[in-house]
């Protein structure tokens, strides 16, 4: 592995040309309107290990980021085929991306990202709703073989002569943007990329680690195993407010790895305003409204539970069903403020209609989160961080029906269930160590792992090493 990144740095040194800084995908999406400004003062220090051109039509960016996590042993009675096991554990995970672009014109980008994914999660990412490692691959056997997470077309069309400043980064290159304006994507991405972004808890490189801290857990958009989907984004943004719609494929199978292209039988549509207004006066804060259905060959829980009752199955089945398309929706709300300076409270709420099978994402029909991020400003560290988050999620009464009549998900399935909502808090400190090089420490506590009150609690402590190239 030493070597793979090796090669990987010296890629981008070759690549790198003089000046001003890159930035991660988060920070794209806060300097192209989606995400509420911060303070940056000039006198901080460099935050990318290369310089980058603010002039050229070429970018080359990249990052790397290491986790190692582990639990020591917890309480449980019983554990099925897709609990978390109570022994102690560990395991680490790896993510490299390099960023690619090209500026055809001052409003046409080619964008292109090969990545490579490697290593585990603890329980291989089974037996957690809120699992504790948003960079784990949920299909270990898939392997670290590189391959191109996006490849996109981003084509700007402006809809008024005055402009506002944007800083180039991985997703977007123009320096500039027309203050109204429509941006249209087609190719591959991931829905997460440009969808309920919250500029205080969407970055697992920076922040936090829990999925349903760093994403809506009732949001369960559309993606392959490793969170990547095709189709298009057509967004409208204007000073203060905007609105995305993406129509997107949809995996053949819950958790899959292949599209299923025909759109009669599966796809996604999502629709998100963004309202840029704090509820402070003169600080920053964002409201979002988010809503989804997605159209795919789901099973139906309480149909699954009708044939292991009537004997049909030997336990309820939810992938036991004829080739069909059901209909999955649901809704998310996604606030952040300003309190004071470098003090960002944030906030989601998600719902969905809980029937039909979880998907894509993660097996969570119901959520609430609230948390607080700081910035090291206050201690004379500028570019430090820490957090606290708590999240609370839940599934139907079909779902936690089904689980507790032996039922497996593509996550969850202790053989039984003693319900109980799903408890995380998740906590973190990020410190600049130079440049562009991070490291964090990251502690999480989870009541009712799996939605299960029998077992647990479980405690994930965990290690991050994060380099933005």
């Amino acid at each position: 592995m030493t070597r793979k990144i090796a090669m990987f740095v010296l890629v981008l040194w070759l690549l790198a040309t003089p000046q001003v800084h890159a930035q991660n995908a988060t920070d794209t999406a806060r300097d192209t309107g989606q995400i509420a400004p911060e303070e940056s003062p000039a006198t901080d220090p460099p935050t990318v290990i290369f310089p980058h051109s603010e002039t050229s039509r070429f970018w080359a960016s990249g990052q790397m980021n290491f986790i190692e996590q582990w639990h020591p042993a917890f309480h449980s009675p019983y554990q099925g085929a897709q609990s978390l096991a109570p022994g102690a554990e560990h395991a680490g995970s790896r993510v490299l991306t390099l960023f690619l672009g090209w500026q055809v014109t001052n409003t046409t980008e080619l964008l292109i990202d090969p990545e490579s994914a490697g290593g585990r999660g603890i329980g291989d990412a089974l037996g957690l709703a809120g699992f504790t490692n948003l960079d784990v691959v949920r299909n270990p056997s898939l392997g670290n073989a590189p391959y191109i997470s996006r490849a996109m077309i981003h084509q700007v069309i402006p809809l008024s002569h005055d402009r506002v400043a944007n800083e180039r980064g991985p997703f977007s290159l123009a320096t500039t943007l027309p203050a109204r304006r429509l941006e249209i994507r087609v190719g591959k991405f991931g829905m997460a990329d440009f969808f309920d972004l919250n500029s205080a808890g969407t970055d697992s490189h920076l922040q936090f680690l829990n999925w349903t801290v760093d994403n809506n857990g009732a949001y369960d958009y559309a993606a392959d195993t490793r969170g990547y989907t095709v189709g298009v984004i057509v967004e409208y943004q204007d000073r203060a407010w905007g609105v995305r719609y993406a129509e997107v494929l949809m995996p053949r199978v819950a958790n899959g790895i292949d599209y299923e292209w025909k759109l009669g039988r599966a796809r996604a549509e999502n629709v998100e305003f963004e309202l840029r207004k704090g509820f402070l006066p003169r600080r920053a804060g964002v409201v979002r409204l988010l809503s989804y259905v997605n159209h795919a060959n789901m099973g139906d829980y309480r149909q699954a539970i009708q044939q292991f009752e009537s004997g049909a199955t030997t336990v309820p089945d939810i992938t036991n069903h004829r080739l069909l398309t059901s209909i999955k929706y649901g809704f998310g709300v996604n606030a952040e403020q300003e309190l004071v300076n470098g003090f960002m409270a944030f906030g989601r709420f998600g719902w969905n209609e809980g029937r039909h099978e979880s998907y894509a994402y993660t097996e969570v029909d119901q959520t609430a989160l609230f948390g607080v991020v700081v910035k090291g400003r206050k201690w004379n560290r500028s570019l430090d961080r820490a957090g606290f988050a708590f999240t609370a999620n839940a599934i139907s009464g079909d779902h936690r029906e089904y689980l507790a009549l032996g039922g497996k998900g593509f996550l969850l399935g202790d053989g039984r269930l003693n319900y109980g909502r799903e408890k995380i808090l998740d906590s973190f400190y990020t410190v600049h160590v130079w440049r562009g090089v991070f490291a964090s420490f990251d502690l999480q506590h989870i009541n009712n792992p799996g939605y299960n009150r029998d077992r647990g609690p479980v405690l994930v402590p965990a290690l991050r090493l994060h380099l933005d190239l």
